[in-house]
């Protein structure tokens, strides 16, 4: 069946059965490879794209369930100023190790600035908490994510 999808802006039509998760239309039909597959089964992250706004795991979410609304990927999300600002006090910060689960981690990050743009640790905790990382980079993601809410200088 054939889906019209409002990707980073951009009208696509897709032909693809509606049971298909958008995480494969994003990558194998669409071409947009910076959302990544982790687990499958949306509890890790890494699949994080947004819908409308809202933080949605992509590899469990089937693409007949997108309808009209506006789906974010990693792509485009530089191109909001909180995404902005967001990848840029990541990099400034050096948040990623290996790197596979940070697109997601940074969707997260933010819907929650967009949500709550000056949350507690707690708030990051619990908003950060279904995404996963091998690699232990808690901490930095979270000062990363507190420093961008606060309006701390980033450079670049």
């Amino acid at each position: 069946m054939a889906y019209q999808l409002k990707i980073n802006g951009k009208t696509q039509s897709v032909d693809v059965d509606g049971d298909t998760p958008l995480l494969w239309v994003l990558r194998d039909v669409v071409g947009l490879t910076g959302t990544k597959f982790g687990c499958g089964m949306a509890m890790c992250g890494a699949c994080t794209v947004h819908l409308d706004g809202n933080p949605v795991r992509s590899c469990s979410f089937p693409v007949e369930g997108v309808g009209r609304q506006a789906v974010t990927t990693i792509e485009a999300i530089g191109q909001t100023p909180v995404g902005k600002r967001i990848q840029t006090v990541w990099v400034d910060k050096d948040v990623p190790q290996c790197g596979y689960c940070q697109s997601g981690q940074i969707m997260s990050a933010c819907a929650l600035l967009k949500q709550n743009p000056r949350p507690t640790e707690a708030d990051v905790d619990a908003a950060m908490s279904g995404n996963l990382c091998r690699c232990g980079t808690y901490p930095r993601i979270k000062s990363a994510i507190l420093s961008a809410a606060a309006g701390a200088p980033v450079k670049g």
